[in-house]
């Protein structure tokens, strides 16, 4: 009730959200035009329940077919999945947690078939030195602009991800609609299309050249487009890389807790949401809390105590946490956001589950979204 009631009190402050809940693409197909209307209906009082790779792998195991984590604790699946390209660049067979892709398109037409919802993030390598991801040379984004030293290469490589993407069908042929996240966490100095190695302008231009490109160029029609920055300190810096309102479907950030300090946490994060929905609101756009967590979960009632204080005011149509990857060897120790059976917060996430106001796969079928 209090989120509707936040909801409402946003609309009094803005023109109706129904005069302008259309997508930037006039050509988008039906299934994908439908998400994005039933999506603006879901987040009035409701909020898909996501989790990154959920059906490839958890703490212990990986490609056990029907398999999750969260599934072995509620009996139930994500209502929405997040997965990666990254290597797709390449043409490589998996991605860079080593998710095939093949299995990836198994896993995207299995969950379109049962009614849940897809999105798509891309931790490509650096186009000018053949680094990583994490490789923030400077100018990165300058020599992939048009007339830069690897515009050609960077062409090249949006094709193979539009091939992909295309890929990605229903049962009767059509296309199955994605929210597609590309230059996540763009305020973040971490990865090669930040703050600390590129232009505002350059930014926003690599930008609308990329959704130019895929939209008009390769008739990527099932793309709902996701805008997305880190955890910011006020409005200005969330809109400082903004494209514009032709460029981007859905306002989202991600943000993680690092500490004990649950309070805090739900504070500064409730404080962004607040602004991130005020923004969406008025440009009549989704929101979304795209990437969250709490990595192994050392709290035993983080997700009642802590995610979902975080988030029950606000309108956002999905949360979602990142992946399960298990004891991982590169950083010495466990890295898992979402529980299993004997985890510390496991009971506490099966309380979590019985909020009606939390859409998992089940429940979210029932919305018949793509319709």
């Amino acid at each position: 009730m209090k989120k509707l009631l936040n909801l409402l009190f946003i609309v009094c402050l803005y023109p109706l959200c129904g005069q302008g809940q259309t997508l930037i693409n006039a050509k988008a197909s039906p299934e994908t035009k439908n998400l994005y209307k039933n999506l603006f209906k879901i987040q009035e009082d409701k909020t898909l329940f996501g989790h990154q790779d959920a059906l490839a792998y958890g703490v212990g195991w990986k490609y056990e077919q029907g398999r999750s984590d969260i599934k072995s604790l509620t009996d139930d699946l994500p209502g929405i999945y997040g997965w990666d390209l990254g290597g797709i660049e390449h043409a490589r067979d998996k991605n860079l947690d080593g998710v095939p892709f093949a299995k990836m398109r198994e896993y995207i037409q299995g969950a379109y078939q049962r009614g849940a919802v897809i999105t798509l993030s891309w931790h490509w390598d650096n186009p000018l030195t053949g680094g990583s991801t994490w490789d923030t040379t400077a100018h990165t984004v300058k020599s992939i602009l048009p007339g830069g030293s690897q515009h050609e290469k960077y062409k090249l490589w949006l094709d193979r991800g539009a091939a992909y993407m295309h890929s990605l069908t229903g049962p009767q042929g059509e296309k199955i609609p994605v929210l597609f996240r590309p230059f996540h966490e763009l305020n973040g100095n971490w990865f090669w299309w930040g703050p600390n190695t590129t232009s505002v302008n350059d930014f926003k231009q690599i930008w609308k050249f990329t959704i130019d490109y895929l939209i008009r160029k390769k008739a990527l029609n099932n793309l709902i487009i996701v805008y997305n920055t880190n955890s910011f300190k006020d409005e200005k810096e969330f809109m400082l890389n903004y494209p514009g309102d032709q460029y981007a479907d859905v306002l989202s950030f991600d943000k993680y807790q690092f500490d004990g300090n649950g309070k805090a946490f739900i504070e500064s994060t409730r404080k962004e949401l607040a602004i991130l929905t005020r923004i969406a609101q008025a440009k009549h756009k989704l929101s979304a809390f795209a990437e969250t967590g709490y990595e192994a979960i050392p709290d035993a009632t983080w997700w009642t105590q802590t995610l979902w204080p975080t988030i029950k005011d606000f309108p956002i149509s999905y949360v979602l946490v990142w992946r399960n990857a298990g004891f991982m060897k590169s950083m010495d120790k466990m890295h898992y956001y979402a529980p299993y059976p004997g985890q510390l917060s496991a009971p506490d996430f099966q309380e979590f589950y019985k909020n009606p106001s939390l859409l998992f796969e089940k429940t979210t079928a029932t919305h018949k979204l793509y319709q």
